[in-house]
């Protein structure tokens, strides 16, 4: 990659460097979202993946209240486990896998 003097760049030659990699930017962040829908993933923009599914295509994060349609398939009898989206990571978490707190001072 070529090195660049910047000190030597007046301000409009400044503003076009930026200006060109905006756009490069713009177009890798383009790519990657696409790579990403291909392989079912979802870009949030600072939001949190979806880590359960619900048979209507209902997703949730973890995070938060629990939602309606996840708490009435629980009391159906369902385990939050079967709608985990990441199967293997869901078989993992357990009583055991909880991290102890550590008390502060």
């Amino acid at each position: 990659m070529a090195t660049m003097n910047l000190r030597g760049m007046d301000v409009d030659a400044l503003l076009s460097l930026r200006a060109e990699i905006d756009k490069k930017l713009s177009e890798k962040r383009s790519e990657l979202e696409k790579q990403l829908s291909r392989l079912g993933l979802e870009s949030n923009s600072g939001g949190h993946a979806p880590k359960f599914r619900g048979p209507g295509g209902e997703t949730w994060a973890g995070r938060g209240a629990r939602p309606r349609w996840l708490t009435a398939l629980v009391k159906e009898g369902h385990k939050i486990e079967e709608f985990a989206i990441n199967k293997l990571s869901a078989a993992r978490k357990g009583p055991a896998a909880k991290k102890s707190r550590r008390k502060r001072k």
